[in-house]
């Protein structure tokens, strides 16, 4: 399969990302010219989504992937921190006003988004963009990956993309919601749970009225 990427921020290393898990466990990439942002990639076949299969196996697939993914990246590697894109979505953030409605919760959480983002030794590649439409079937494996958007950074922010895209759980139960899914990853609930309120909180599109989750999440 082709893919031409169109040029963005977050995507900007995904060949790189693919050339580093060489399929395990993301779909292959067979070739690639930078410059123009094209990939030759393995096709998935039959290719439907992990959104096909209830949400609750969705969470087992996603944790299986996450912890195969997470791995240090080499000494000398290309991949910017997850720092990085985090200052850009604040920036977003900051220069929309609109979005600023509590301007307690949104002190509490840039703090806590400065500590949280922090490099650590602890720190991986992350695809942070993989849920359950970024998880395709396959033959060579049940599932694979595709579009990772790679970065460096805490493996409890790598959580939050998929739980994110859990709406109907996550607002109705958000700390049992958490707390499942980091036992299936074997990380810590409360470290998701402040990144979720950081995300929550500057990033409030993704559940559209935001506000009640960042509530019940603040620390």
């Amino acid at each position: 399969m082709l893919k031409v990427a169109f040029p963005h921020f977050e995507g900007e290393h995904e060949i790189e990302g693919l050339r580093f898990w060489s399929g395990d466990p993301t779909v292959q990439l067979l070739d690639a010219d930078e410059n123009l942002g094209a990939m030759l990639l393995e096709r998935c076949v039959p290719g439907a989504t992990l959104r096909t299969v209830p949400e609750a196996a969705q969470d087992v697939v996603v944790s299986g992937l996450l912890r195969r993914l997470w791995r240090a990246p080499p000494p000398a590697h290309s991949f910017r921190p997850l720092a990085t894109m985090l200052t850009f979505w604040t920036r977003e953030f900051e220069e929309d006003g609109s979005a600023q409605t509590d301007p307690g919760l949104t002190r509490t959480a840039l703090n806590l988004l400065e500590e949280l983002a922090r490099p650590d030794s602890a720190d991986v590649l992350l695809a942070t963009d993989l849920h359950a439409g970024n998880v395709l079937r396959a033959e060579r494996e049940p599932w694979l990956v595709i579009d990772p958007k790679p970065f460096v950074g805490d493996p409890s922010y790598d959580a939050t993309q998929h739980l994110l895209n859990c709406r109907a759980r996550l607002t109705s139960a958000p700390l049992d919601t958490i707390r499942r899914f980091a036992d299936l990853l074997e990380l810590s609930a409360e470290r998701i749970r402040l990144w979720m309120f950081v995300r929550a909180v500057i990033q409030p599109q993704f559940l559209g009225d935001a506000s009640a989750l960042a509530r019940a999440l603040k620390p």
